[in-house]
């Protein structure tokens, strides 16, 4: 089959591999029907070492059960499933914690052996635990918003979560990448009524509008911190959700957070030191947040995507056939797409 290898910085190339097979008795396999680009695949799209030997990529997918393990149940061929961006039994202590992405027997894709999302099939360990099944047809309108699912959407409905988001709370989002975006519209979902979202990208804020951001502000660092005080009476909001992983966001995030507040950071972190200081202390300042537990929240944020009351798959703005995913990498990375959708 063909998938999908990074090779370092800029490299990205599709090429023939082994087609997947069922390994234990606990897999399945499952031909993707969309995939996507991330942008935390961006990072080693900017940064990875050249190497002789590729490695595989991908961690978002949705498709068709081909094939099942014998200790697989509730699964049958033919059976549509969204696939969360780290793979779990779902009966482990931490599982059932709803913290998946510290599964006991769980892991990543794209390591360790495990097939990358992006490709024609994969293999899925643990596939009772971790493939929930799509009552759509193959060729369903709503197979983008499924397929978020499996990350962006969930990542953002995290940052709200972890942030405590609710009718009573005002927000701050900050970031106009997909998960930013996916966090608007998470909070909107949560009943937030105040959403200031900080980006200057117009055609991401535009949709961020659409989501239920109620403010945007374009300006970064000093400047963009005086302005979001400015639309809060000085005060800042009660939680802020930061979408992007710098070190400049998070200050920004710390500079806008009122006092006795929360920052929830789910952009993957660039940086290792975070500058909590006496100022943050005496404010009362919670950070939170952290890697999202998509398989824990997907029973509940289904049912909405399926009734179309929340459309998150409108973060794709490209799409691309399996051997065009190299161009895709070099779209996201130049911002000329926000988020790539791939049909293999």
């Amino acid at each position: 089959m063909r998938a999908t290898l990074i090779y370092g910085a800029g490299d990205v190339r599709v090429e023939d591999v082994p087609d997947p097979k069922i390994q234990q008795p606990t897999d399945a396999v499952v031909r993707v029907l969309r995939s996507c680009i991330c942008g935390s695949d961006l990072w080693p799209y900017k940064s990875r070492p050249t190497t002789e030997q590729g490695e595989r990529i991908g961690h978002e997918f949705l498709g068709v059960v081909e094939d099942i393990g014998s200790d697989v149940s509730g699964l049958k061929s033919g059976d549509l499933v969204v696939a969360p961006f780290v793979w779990s039994d779902n009966t482990c202590d931490f599982c059932t914690e709803g913290l998946h992405t510290s599964c006991r027997h769980g892991g990543w894709w794209a390591a360790d052996g495990v097939d990358g999302g992006q490709g024609e099939a994969v293999r899925v360990p643990q596939a009772q635990g971790t493939l929930v099944k799509l009552p759509v047809a193959e060729d369903s309108a709503l197979l983008p918003s499924l397929l978020t699912l499996s990350d962006v959407f969930c990542t953002g409905h995290h940052s709200a979560v972890t942030a405590g988001v609710d009718p009573r709370t005002t927000v701050t989002v900050v970031g106009d990448g997909a998960v930013g975006l996916s966090a608007v519209l998470a909070a909107r979902r949560l009943g937030a009524e105040r959403i200031i979202l900080m980006g200057r990208h117009k055609d991401r804020t535009d949709l961020g509008r659409d989501f239920g951001a109620t403010d945007v502000v374009p300006e970064r660092g000093e400047e963009g911190i005086e302005r979001v005080r400015e639309l809060t009476g000085g005060d800042g909001t009660h939680t802020v959700l930061e979408c992007v992983g710098t070190l400049p966001a998070l200050q920004m995030s710390l500079g806008v957070v009122r006092a006795g507040g929360t920052v929830s950071r789910v952009g993957a972190p660039q940086y290792d030191d975070v500058p909590l200081g006496f100022q943050e202390f005496m404010n009362n300042i919670t950070l939170t947040g952290g890697v999202a537990p998509a398989r824990a929240y997907i029973d509940e944020l289904l049912p909405d995507v399926l009734e179309g009351k929340v459309e998150p798959g409108r973060v794709f703005d490209r799409t691309v056939g399996l051997d065009d995913v190299p161009a895709g990498y070099r779209a996201m990375d130049d911002r000329e797409a926000l988020k790539v959708l791939i049909r293999p």
